[in-house]
């Protein structure tokens, strides 16, 4: 990752919002802008120098690590010998996240700077440069996906009557693992039969029923990126109401998909899978945003939600997943990551979506 042409970047931003300098903690926007991935650190940038601030534990980490930045070992709080390079800056303005760094952190920075520094908290102002991925970062989410999509069709195998949702998480993450996965993007959801109702029904020590759908949502971290995928199947024979529900998600989730192009709002994208779903009149039963962005993080802007203005980009990365759920009755959610291009939406997500019979 090209982590001198981020940090280049990023200062023409803050030059353009007149900071004199930023300090920056959240462990994502650290690996983003100067490759560290410890869990201890400060990155301080100032008008001639950037310096990354870390412990003695990670000494050996950080100089491995860290690019376009000095690296400090401090022997006390990292906070401290921040203060201290910031104090002997002239009079100016630093920047700092407001989204990230506790109102305690702030006020004790505050306290150790000298009083001719102004303090002024942004925010989101890394997270839009990580909204637009580079052509490394794609490669990575794009292999990422192809993991995630490999674990889950070797898990499918495992999916049936009698079968502890467990299991099939458990399956699906050591596939993951065996394939070079960092770790997983979240807990694997695994839902069955009436449990499929849950949004979010992490995998529980239930067997699996006779006759049901079964919800399977997952993502693996592969060099620090995240892919996100759910597929729907059903258990035994699928009753006609049933397969409407599904082709009613999977008209909504394509829909979505048809709505990506540079220009258009994240709204409207989440309009087109809720006018889908309002023709078979499921649209109440749909209760949560369309998608989300992924990237470092498994939920990154732009947010797919009714009221969201934000303009769609080329090089943004998000899911697209509709979902229904039925409370006492089941629920179907179909999920893929798509890539935002000048024409419109590549889906990167490599499985079938036609409904799945175990």
């Amino acid at each position: 990752m090209d982590h001198r042409s981020r940090l280049k970047k990023f200062e023409q931003a803050l030059i353009e919002r007149e900071l004199d300098g930023f300090v920056v903690t959240h462990p994502a926007n650290l690996r983003y802008l100067c490759g560290y991935t410890g869990s201890n650190g400060l990155l301080l940038c100032l008008t001639s120098q950037r310096i990354f601030f870390t412990d003695r534990r990670y000494t050996q980490q950080a100089h491995e690590e860290v690019q376009g930045a000095q690296v400090v070992v401090t022997k006390g709080p990292l906070i401290k010998d921040a203060a201290r390079r910031i104090g002997s800056l002239k009079p100016g303005t630093v920047g700092f996240e407001t989204d990230y760094m506790t109102v305690a952190f702030t006020e004790e920075m505050r306290k150790l700077v000298p009083g001719k520094i102004e303090w002024k908290g942004t925010s989101g102002l890394v997270m839009r440069q990580r909204m637009i991925k580079d052509n490394e970062e794609l490669r990575a989410i794009t292999d990422a996906v192809k993991v995630g999509a490999a674990a889950y069709k070797d898990a499918l195998s495992a999916v049936g009557s009698g079968v502890r949702e467990s299991e099939v998480a458990g399956r699906l993450e050591y596939a993951a693992r065996q394939a070079g996965a960092d770790g997983m993007s979240f807990e694997t959801i695994v839902a069955a039969g009436k449990r499929s109702a849950l949004p979010h029904g992490r995998a529980s020590n239930q067997p699996m029923p006779s006759r049901g759908f079964v919800v399977i949502d997952s993502g693996v971290i592969l060099r620090g990126y995240c892919s996100d995928m759910t597929r729907t199947v059903h258990l035994g024979r699928v009753s006609r109401e049933k397969d409407r529900w599904y082709k009613a998600v999977l008209e909504a989730q394509l829909a979505a998909i048809a709505a990506v192009a540079p220009g258009k709002t994240a709204s409207e994208v989440d309009q087109a899978a809720r006018q889908a779903l309002r023709k078979y009149g499921l649209a109440r039963y749909f209760t949560h945003s369309t998608g989300h962005g992924v990237g470092l993080e498994i939920h990154e802007p732009p947010r797919l939600a009714k009221s969201q203005l934000e303009r769609l980009e080329p090089g943004m990365v998000i899911t697209i997943e509709p979902g229904i759920y039925l409370p006492g009755r089941g629920g179907i959610r179909i999920e893929d990551m798509v890539v935002v291009t000048d024409r419109g939406a590549q889906v990167l997500t490599p499985v079938t979506k036609e409904l799945v019979q175990v």
